[in-house]
């Protein structure tokens, strides 16, 4: 279990403490829900999470096959819906190095979509993924 606190401060602004390690990290209201858009609102980490639990998981998975995964990318992009107000598509791109064999690759790509927080998302999102070289 992690413990996480976070303290509200003005402006629609949050300071999360991740307490395990003491890191910090700022979360804004966007600029079109009454923020001044100054870092990530809360949707943008659920898409970052999206990607990066993907690519963390690729990585976890590409060391024990001893399989070179640096250089990999990636992006993601977060389309809001209305009424509810809600995240309503990810579109994700995730660049693997070209040099991974075919095998691997596909079996890498297996691994990383199914990774905790795409277990995690409510099935109504809309989520496309798309692998490149």
């Amino acid at each position: 279990m992690v413990k996480i606190e976070v303290k509200y401060e003005a402006g629609f602004r949050c300071v999360a403490t991740h307490i395990p390690s003491g890191r910090e990290l700022i979360t804004d209201a966007p600029t079109d829900n009454h923020g001044k858009g100054e870092s990530f609102s809360p949707t943008d980490l659920l898409a970052t999470s999206m990607l990066t639990c993907i690519m963390t998981i690729i990585g976890i998975r590409a060391e024990k096959k001893r399989i070179d995964v640096s250089g990999m990318s990636g992006c993601v992009e977060k389309t809001m819906y209305q009424n509810p107000r809600r995240v309503g598509m990810l579109e994700i791109v995730i660049k693997l190095p070209k040099n991974i064999n075919k095998k691997d690759r596909e079996w890498l790509i297996e691994e990383g979509c199914e990774c905790p927080v795409c277990h995690s998302i409510n099935q109504e999102m809309e989520v496309k993924i798309t692998f490149e070289n």
